[in-house]
């Protein structure tokens, strides 16, 4: 294989190559280093002898990696902040939240709670599927023990995201509440406070129907100032709920659910408000009240 052709070669997997060292690093320039390491070896070896050459260039990848991961660790030094606030890279601050974003800036916090044959494990296999087989001879374990790293790797990341979503049920909760209290109390302003300026309030045909005829609403609602016009004052008999697993609220009578509120919330704020009074759509959602 000539020099040009095994360039291009590289190239072919370069993007792939710093997928690998980004998601084990948690850095762009740290990845490109190991990247531009693994281009050095190469042209250095004789190719000839590779059969696999993708694979090859991850597993040479992967240990520069882990080498760097447990240089980091010995220095104790941290590339996110410990509560797993992003910090872009200086060098291009740009390029780094870019790369953050398409993997997941919390998916990079917890990924840092890893001991580093623990992330290079799980990573791999996990995200890359590369077999235990040949991971063990990048960490320098037993296949047997480095399916145990994975797996330890896995039950941290599942305990993690099972926390961040205890989280944000709680968040979504406490602006639901904060909702109806403003509305039962008529505080325009508090109403102001969780409403996204371009909220939307959205009945479907049964809702539409019942509002038509007490006159509570005849159409969408558009605007803050609209929809917290409309609930000022009201929802009194309406309970905070967990509507498919999501904070929301539900209006219950003769014991049995008569509207459903379903939020979206973005930023902190409401952006819309779906009410669902269609029996069919009802009888096929989990409800469950909160205290």
């Amino acid at each position: 294989m000539d020099g040009e052709s095994l360039a291009d070669r590289f190239e072919a997997d370069r993007k792939r190559l710093q997928g690998v060292a980004y998601r084990l690093l948690g850095s762009a320039s740290e990845a490109d280093d190991a990247v531009q390491e693994a281009w050095l070896r190469l042209s250095r070896s004789d190719a000839s002898e590779v059969e696999n050459l993708s694979g090859w260039l991850t597993t040479v990848v992967a240990r520069v990696s882990l080498d760097m991961l447990r240089s980091r660790q010995s220095r104790r030094e941290e590339p996110l902040a410990p509560d797993g606030e992003f910090i872009p890279d200086s060098a291009d601050p740009e390029r780094e939240a870019v790369l953050a974003e398409s993997v997941g800036v919390a998916m990079l916090a917890v990924l840092e709670r890893l001991a580093p044959a623990e992330r290079v494990a799980f990573v791999l296999h996990d995200v890359f599927g590369v077999s235990f087989e040949e991971i063990a001879g990048i960490v320098g374990r037993s296949p047997v023990a480095t399916r145990q790293l994975a797996s330890r790797g896995r039950r941290r990341v599942q305990g993690a995201s099972e926390d961040g979503r205890a989280a944000d049920v709680a968040r979504q909760r406490d602006i639901v509440e904060a909702f109806f209290r403003a509305s039962r109390a008529g505080d325009l302003q508090a109403l102001l406070a969780v409403l996204d300026p371009d909220v939307v309030l959205r009945p479907d045909a049964e809702a539409l129907r019942m509002g038509t005829r007490n006159g509570w609403i005849t159409s969408d609602l558009h605007g803050a100032e609209a929809v917290s016009s409309r609930f000022s004052g009201q929802a009194e008999a309406a309970q905070v709920a967990l509507i498919d697993g999501v904070p929301g609220a539900v209006w219950v009578a003769g014991g049995r659910p008569v509207v459903v509120f379903g939020f979206t919330i973005r930023n902190g704020r409401v952006v819309d408000i779906e009410l669902v009074a269609d029996p069919a759509r009802l009888a096929r959602l989990r409800i469950e009240t909160l205290a």
